[in-house]
């Protein structure tokens, strides 16, 4: 029995120095994250500031390891772009972001990325602005298109937070409405200072009317926004006979007028001869 179990027990560290060689070596247990401990890089000030914090690089191998790095999403500048960590050594780099004066409040998210060793590492970098938060929507450029009654209109987040538009549509013609859509959310948000070209469709366009379209856009918290554009649909036939009647009209009512004026020429001639 006491063979047998020194057997086993041989096994078993065999099995491990195996399982030991054939882990990755140290240098790929490597770690890169914001200092003293921080899930996450948290950063807050106004625009137009710049805002320090620290990245922390261990590498618990036996050689020098050599880190690149870089950002992602957000405008980060680093004490420096490689850094050289010696073995069993943490180094701590600083790092800054600017924020410039146009970037809106709220929350921004970005990454710091550490490359070394055939590995990338993402440090999540998460940005608050400080500053009101305006809401603001404009709908603009609105056409129809009288072929296929589409209608194109550009919507603009001119506010600080990000928006999700509704729109309302709305069509009047002469003898009344022809298109009335109630506000629907519209699959696409907004960030600040974006703007989108987007085409709503109108499959049954009326085939002879003069009409207003109007587009209402809100959003949570902004004031709503309408544009309108006018369009005439007629079929292609219509415009040319239009003008010949109007062109016959006026033509028959100038005959009627140089009828009657010669009638009281002639009239005013005759009343002249007679004694």
């Amino acid at each position: 029995m006491r063979t047998a179990a020194r057997t086993g027990l041989l096994a078993a560290a065999t099995a491990l120095l195996g399982a030991v060689a054939a882990a990755p070596p140290g240098a790929q247990a490597w770690t890169a994250a914001p200092a003293a401990g921080r899930p996450y890089a948290y950063l807050e000030g106004p625009a137009g500031s710049v805002l320090q914090d620290t990245l922390s690089l261990t590498n618990p191998g036996a050689r020098p390891l050599t880190v690149r790095l870089s950002g992602q999403g957000a405008p980060v500048s680093f004490a420096a772009t490689t850094v050289t960590v010696p073995a069993r050594t943490r180094a701590d780099v600083p790092f800054a972001v600017t924020v410039t004066a146009d970037t809106p409040p709220g929350e921004h998210r970005g990454a710091v990325r550490a490359t070394a060793a055939g590995r990338e590492l993402r440090v999540d970098l998460r940005l608050r602005v400080s500053g009101p938060r305006l809401a603001a929507l404009t709908v603009e450029d609105v056409h129809v298109d009288t072929a296929t009654g589409s209608l194109r209109y550009t919507l603009v987040n001119r506010g600080t937070t990000v928006l999700a538009p509704r729109l309302a549509v709305r069509a009047d013609g002469v003898l009344g409405t022809v298109l009335d859509r109630p506000d629907r959310p519209l699959p696409l948000t907004l960030r600040p200072g974006e703007r989108a070209t987007r085409t709503e469709p109108w499959p049954d366009p009326p085939a002879l009317d003069s009409v207003t379209v109007r587009l209402t856009a809100t959003a949570l918290g902004a004031a709503p926004a309408t544009a309108r554009a006018e369009a005439s649909f007629a079929p292609l036939p219509a415009p040319a006979g239009a003008a010949g009647l109007l062109l016959a009209a006026a033509v028959g009512g100038y005959a009627v007028r140089r009828r009657g004026r010669s009638r009281t020429r002639t009239q005013a001639a005759s009343a002249g001869a007679t004694p």
